[in-house]
């Protein structure tokens, strides 16, 4: 069980969560928390402070973080242990700080040192709520559970050295009928180094758990109905997905879908673990196969006439267009262009290609410049920012005939800059203008979301 930032964010949200855990405590349940809401924006602030040896207001924002846990803290009843343990993690954060500062460097390893504060805090919170509802928590430290490799911001899990350190800290745990508790997004090397998964990794770390766990389900706890047709700021009459299956959700979840983290469905797709989606604030008691809102995602959802499942965006995109006449005909030319992204470590959205030319889109935009030196020595490069991916998601694509081009005549006027089909059976990917997303979006949703299928569909 995932709780997010929004499900643990005060005291009310805490006591929600410790009853959410009380009701499935038959069922042996392994609890994953993130920071306080906004405490991780609050740390990454804190960490350009440092870094800019502006102690003064550093030392500040560290008071207000420990002041808004420590009076949480005594709103969930107070604890003497958690009180203390808290203020030491804070003071370690503050001799962090003035370290950063002295030396006026910021290394990704540093940051994620001080990233993870977020959820080393939290961890002692929801402790303390699920003991006041009469639940016997322990506190693990996920550094000492889940094992990553050293690419430090995002780093990828180990599993046959996470696999044993569960089967000997957290299997023990569940053996005695107690309800671990861990930081979700926290992990370390194999030397015992802290890394985190990245931004939004706490999902990750349920499905890394659930999956070395074997567990039942995996259940994401946040403050949305589940997984919806459109985002609802955008799309009014945006729909709740009732059940979607895992490739159309990785999809959604890598083309801009908030509510998982892009990474969240491999270890529990691998193991065939069903994941839901679920509200807590919307929850009620209840059997967990009759919760009220939620998104199942498994392997075999129900089948459905509708095309689509939904459209998501990736925005803040740029296109990155590489010419060459000299490679006519020359083989290596796609190898030398991967070439380049790869030593940057700059992932490549969507592709498209000719004989001489390959246009491309990428959302980590920090690097394009040095990028496109490098191109620069074989081709000629240009590359566009401001522009935005829109995805349409559904199994039912492969088997609808005519599709795309329903799904460009609805666009109107609108101009598509790049196409994607085929590369996934289940995706429409088009590129286009940022300014035209929010129009395109609710063109699309009003073509293609207006009848559903109960059954799918809420």
């Amino acid at each position: 069980m995932k709780f997010g930032g929004t499900s643990v964010e005060d005291a009310a949200a805490l006591r929600r969560m410790a009853a959410i855990v009380a009701d499935r405590a038959p069922e042996l349940p392994v609890v994953v928390v993130s920071a306080m809401a906004k405490v991780t924006d609050r740390l990454v602030e804190l960490a350009g402070l440092a870094l800019g040896g502006e102690i003064a207001p550093a030392d500040d924002l560290i008071a207000q973080l420990r002041r808004r846990h420590l009076d949480t803290l005594a709103e969930l009843g107070g604890n003497p242990e958690a009180a203390a343990s808290l203020d030491v993690l804070f003071h370690d954060l503050g001799e962090l700080v003035r370290g950063i500062a002295a030396v006026g460097e910021l290394t990704d390893r540093t940051r994620d040192t001080v990233l993870a504060f977020g959820e080393r805090l939290s961890p002692w919170l929801a402790r303390t709520a699920l003991a006041a509802a009469g639940l016997r928590a322990q506190l693990l430290d996920a550094r000492q559970v889940i094992v990553t490799d050293d690419q430090f911001t995002r780093a990828l899990p180990l599993y046959p050295e996470s696999q044993r350190q569960a089967d000997e800290r957290l299997a023990p745990v569940l053996a005695a009928s107690a309800v671990p508790v861990l930081g979700g997004f926290i992990a370390a090397t194999r030397q015992g180094v802290g890394t985190t998964l990245g931004r939004g990794g706490s999902d990750f770390s349920a499905a890394i758990l659930g999956a070395l766990l074997n567990a039942r389900r995996i259940e994401i706890w946040t403050d949305v109905d589940g997984m919806l047709t459109a985002d609802p700021r955008v799309c009014e009459g945006a729909r709740r997905i009732k059940a979607i299956s895992f490739h159309e959700a990785a999809e959604l979840a890598y083309f801009g879908a908030k509510v998982l983290h892009p990474s969240t469905l491999l270890p529990a797709m691998q193991a065939g673990i069903p994941v839901w989606v679920l509200n807590s604030r919307a929850w009620l008691p209840g059997p967990p196969d009759g919760v009220r809102t939620g998104t199942l995602i498994t392997t075999r959802p129900p089948q459905t006439a509708t095309p689509f499942k939904c459209i998501s965006c990736k925005r803040n995109i740029a296109v990155v267009d590489v010419v060459s006449t000299r490679m006519l005909q020359a083989h290596g030319f796609l190898k030398a262009i991967w070439d380049v992204f790869a030593a940057f470590r700059c992932p490549v959205d969507m592709v498209s290609t000719s004989e001489v030319s390959v246009s491309l889109t990428v959302a980590e935009t920090q690097s394009l410049p040095e990028i496109a030196d490098a191109l620069g020595r074989f081709a000629d490069v240009r590359f566009e920012g401001r522009k935005a991916i829109v995805c349409l998601v559904g199994e039912s694509l492969r088997n609808t005939p005519g599709l795309a081009g329903q799904v460009f005549a609805s666009l109107g006027d609108i101009n598509v800059r790049m196409i994607s089909q085929g590369a996934s059976e289940i995706n429409i990917g088009m590129v286009l203008d940022d300014d035209d997303v929010p129009g395109a979006m609710r063109l699309l949703h009003q073509r293609f979301f207006t009848d559903l299928d109960p059954a799918v569909f809420a």
